[in-house]
């Protein structure tokens, strides 16, 4: 695609200005929200999601969320049930996109949701993202502002060494606080169901419903799966750093990184080419937030493989250890 001048500009009312005019003339904007970096394009342009598309080398059958400043303007685009509404009222603005069927006259493209009669939809808590969705006034899809399949963005600065010269502008606000992208539920007839661990625990989720969610789907294949994802993060291979990773691994071989998770990670750490821990004192919520920012400086440093010590599969580890499994899965 034909290279651009992409701009960096620190988060301010002008910036928000600028992301505005870019959007409405069919530019493409990479901003914060509380989960990583998205990379925002006019969710009713169907050129500037093309053009999304191609800045991400995203396969086309993979459906974007459209984010919205607030739950008016999601009932705007989709209809809610009362599992749908009893979770936007719960977790909206947050990390949890809700899947729903769309509304009538939904002016989202076709292209945003793959062709499907169902939308994403998200209200990001992000001071810089609710700002710009209130000032722009239409739905933004805004899939994490990295190369399709790459490790998620949540600096500004990853967002410019995967991107840069392929978007319009970048609106720097400081690292994504949660790390990790948004849980999405399916609201769409029956029990909810959990189609993507994320920033919002199952356990939280299922308490606010007063019932237990339907178990996630499988992985999807993206060289074997027929037809479109519900969701985004529903590939078998995806969130991909270039360097193999081990998961499990209780010991380093020669050569390898380390991606260490508590306390007694120091010892393993002394025999690795490099080591971040996700967290020292066990903490997954700060393993969220280091999980992408890691797993890229880990890649950085040339090991061909990342050993990766296991995580607890609670809490946000279920949405960790999800990342996990797709980074390390074969790549298709």
């Amino acid at each position: 695609m034909k290279a651009v001048a992409t701009r960096v500009m620190p988060a301010s009312p002008e910036a928000i200005e600028t992301a505005v005019r870019c959007l409405s003339d069919g530019g493409l904007v990479a901003f914060p929200t509380e989960t990583v970096y998205g990379l925002g394009a006019d969710a009713t342009n169907g050129g500037a999601i093309a053009r999304l598309y191609a800045a991400k080398e995203r396969p086309a059958f993979n459906p974007l969320i459209a984010h919205v400043a607030d739950p008016p303007a999601a009932h705007v685009l989709g209809r809610f049930d009362a599992a749908a509404d009893r979770l936007a009222a719960e977790f909206w603005p947050g990390p949890l996109t809700l899947v729903v069927p769309q509304g009538k006259g939904c002016p989202v493209a076709a292209l945003a949701t793959a062709g499907l009669d169902t939308i994403a939809l998200r209200a990001p808590e992000h001071p810089v993202a609710h700002a710009l969705l209130a000032a722009f006034g239409r739905p933004v899809v805004a899939p994490s502002a990295n190369r399709s399949g790459h490790v998620s963005a949540t600096t500004a600065a990853h967002v410019l060494a995967d991107l840069g010269d392929r978007i319009d502008l970048i609106i720097d606000g400081g690292p994504a606080p949660v790390g990790i992208e948004s849980a999405i539920v399916a609201c769409l007839g029956g029990a909810p169901q959990l189609l993507r661990p994320g920033g919002v625990a199952r356990e939280a989720i299922e308490h606010a419903l007063g019932q237990p969610l339907a178990s996630p789907p499988s992985v999807m294949d993206s060289a074997t799966a027929e037809g479109a994802p519900l969701a985004p993060g529903m590939l078998k291979s995806h969130y991909a750093p270039r360097a193999a990773l081990r998961l499990g691994a209780e010991t380093v071989s020669p050569g390898e990184a380390l991606l260490a998770f508590g306390p007694a990670a120091a010892e393993r750490a002394s025999c690795a080419v490099a080591a971040r821990n996700l967290s020292a004192c066990g903490d997954l919520n700060e393993a969220a937030a280091n999980l992408f920012a890691h797993l890229r400086a880990l890649d950085a440093s040339g090991a061909s493989v990342i050993a990766v010590m296991p995580i607890p599969d609670i809490g946000l580890g279920a949405a960790i250890n999800d990342r996990l499994i797709r980074a390390a899965a074969p790549r298709s």
